[in-house]
């Protein structure tokens, strides 16, 4: 297929690796941050093709793996209310909370709803004027101009019974975060090419000058990966922390300036609370004052449920690209994705999802690589 099949081509994934060996002279840690980058990279056996010394460690960033567990249980005791038509996009439905998830609050009778547009939340909410429509506004930078644009629409329409359960959370200062931390052993990141194409990348540039840490905006097909990896070497041996753009077919350095717009009309910096990670300063967005009757979280009165994450599960430590998933004691036997116990189990780009469902939990598996053949 024209446009994807020329990105996933053997014969040029092999002169990348090749010419990935040239470059190196050391070892380098890099870390993916998007979920999806990390399912593509085990799923195509991306890091076992790599020269020896080139480590990808992996990011947070999965929309539902950093959702925390107070803000499901929310949803789900806001879902659970007779007047409520809860929607969502359909990968929160089978995200455990405290007690069961959205399918079985559905079994049992709540009107739990899959949308695949915010939007679609404003013809349900004028179908059923009697109900209230909350709808499950969470994700990184990329989800968040269709989500403010329900927001923005449903004010202008003066549709009173539509609110939002606000769970956004932004990448920059998760990035920062992480090489703030004393434990950091990260040196180059492949960026998140979806996030940047909203946003731009242009937040990024200060962090690669304040921390000297090269980040390449990077796609999500094989061969971007690989092109990005050896952008991020070659910028490390010689010395150089820049921000550059591989995905340059998607994106440009200003992002996509109408969704900004309308992101920063409805919504305001806040700091947020990350799964498995916890409270980072200004990581998201919250509504703005205009907007506030349209918070979910306040006009249902949730706001004090707090929820304790297990204690068994290392997800914060593999977020933040310190561990990897069968560093975790819990990897495989008792957390599995039907029985997830933490943040990065939960959702099919989570890095140990991803592993589990490419053998990487069973002993002495052969790894399949992006040629076919055996890694």
């Amino acid at each position: 297929m024209k446009y994807l099949d020329e990105y996933r081509n053997g014969e040029i994934a092999a002169k990348l690796v090749e010419r990935i060996r040239r470059a190196q002279t050391k070892p380098w840690t890099i870390m993916e941050v998007c979920g999806g980058q990390t399912h593509s990279i085990v799923k195509n056996g991306i890091d076992h093709l790599l020269p020896e010394g080139i480590e990808l460690v992996h990011g947070p960033g999965c929309p539902v793996c950093v959702t925390p567990l107070d803000m499901i249980d929310k949803a789900h005791a806001i879902a659970r209310r007779t007047e409520v038509i809860f929607c969502s996009f359909g990968d929160m439905l089978r995200v455990p909370g405290s007690d069961g998830d959205l399918f079985s609050i559905k079994s049992r009778g709540g009107d739990v709803r899959v949308v695949y547009s915010p939007i679609d939340c404003l013809k349900i909410a004028r179908a059923n004027p009697y109900k209230e429509v909350v709808f499950f506004a969470i994700g990184f930078e990329t989800t968040a101009p269709a989500n403010a644009m329900l927001a923005w629409q449903a004010r202008q329409m003066g549709l009173a019974n539509v609110s939002l359960l606000v769970s956004h959370v932004l990448v920059p200062p998760a990035i920062e975060a992480i090489l703030s931390s004393p434990e950091n052993r990260v040196q180059g990141f492949l960026a998140p090419g979806h996030v940047c194409a909203v946003v731009g990348y242009r937040e990024y540039e200060p962090l690669a000058a304040r921390f000297h840490v090269p980040m390449v905006v990077t796609g999500f097909e094989p061969l971007d990966i690989l092109e990005g990896v050896l952008m991020v070497v070659e910028q490390l041996e010689s010395g150089r922390a820049e921000v550059e753009n591989q995905y340059s077919r998607v994106l440009t350095r200003g992002g996509n300036i109408p969704a900004q717009d309308i992101i920063a009309k409805v919504f305001e910096v806040s700091d947020r609370k990350w799964r498995g990670v916890g409270t980072i300063p200004r990581s998201g967005f919250r509504l703005r004052d205009g907007f506030r009757a349209l918070d979910a979280e306040h006009r249902f009165n949730v706001s004090a449920i707090d929820t304790r994450e297990p204690e068994i599960c290392i997800a914060g430590q593999i977020l933040q690209g310190i561990k990897k998933p069968h560093d975790c004691p819990a990897f495989g036997t008792e957390c599995t994705p039907q029985h997830p116990l933490g943040a990065t189990m939960v959702s099919a780009e989570g890095a140990c999802a991803a592993y589990y469902a490419y053998g990487r939990h069973l002993k002495g598996a052969d790894l399949v690589s992006l040629e076919g053949g055996r890694a």
